[in-house]
């Protein structure tokens, strides 16, 4: 037995965060799941977050984790689709070019503009105006 009744750790490293998985024994002979969040916090500090699972309890841990990891798997094939019927909508309703609208600043759709947007720009020049003016 290792250090603090330690038997098996593991570790995995992620980006901006670490787990470790340890096998633990207490000292009433008890085997129990560690499992330590590391992450960096402010400064040079790590915030630690940990949680313990009994070998006894380790069946209904791992069946909620299954539950758990199935719904995400089908909200996510849901998600998908939801999103692929969107965009299939869209391409039939205005072709397969893309269309860009700017948001306002709070992030909501700009009202509808009474103003037709073509896309095209009209210049008038107020010299040619002046112009004919000048001319009478």
């Amino acid at each position: 037995m290792g250090i603090r009744g330690e038997l098996y750790t593991t570790q995995v490293t992620l980006e901006n965060r670490s787990y470790f998985f340890n096998v633990k024994e207490n000292r009433m002979g008890d085997v129990f799941l560690q499992i330590v969040e590391s992450k960096k916090g402010d400064g040079a500090d790590f915030d630690r977050h940990q949680i313990a699972i009994f070998a006894d309890d380790m069946q209904n841990v791992l069946k909620g984790l299954e539950d758990s990891l199935k719904f995400i798997e089908k909200d996510r094939k849901a998600r998908a689709k939801a999103r692929a019927e969107k965009k299939a909508a869209k391409e039939a309703k205005y072709g397969a070019k893309k269309i860009y609208r700017k948001k306002d600043e709070d992030g909501s759709e700009p009202a509808e503009s009474p103003v037709k947007k073509t896309g095209k720009v009209h210049i008038v020049s107020k010299r040619a105006d002046d112009k004919k003016d000048g001319d009478k």
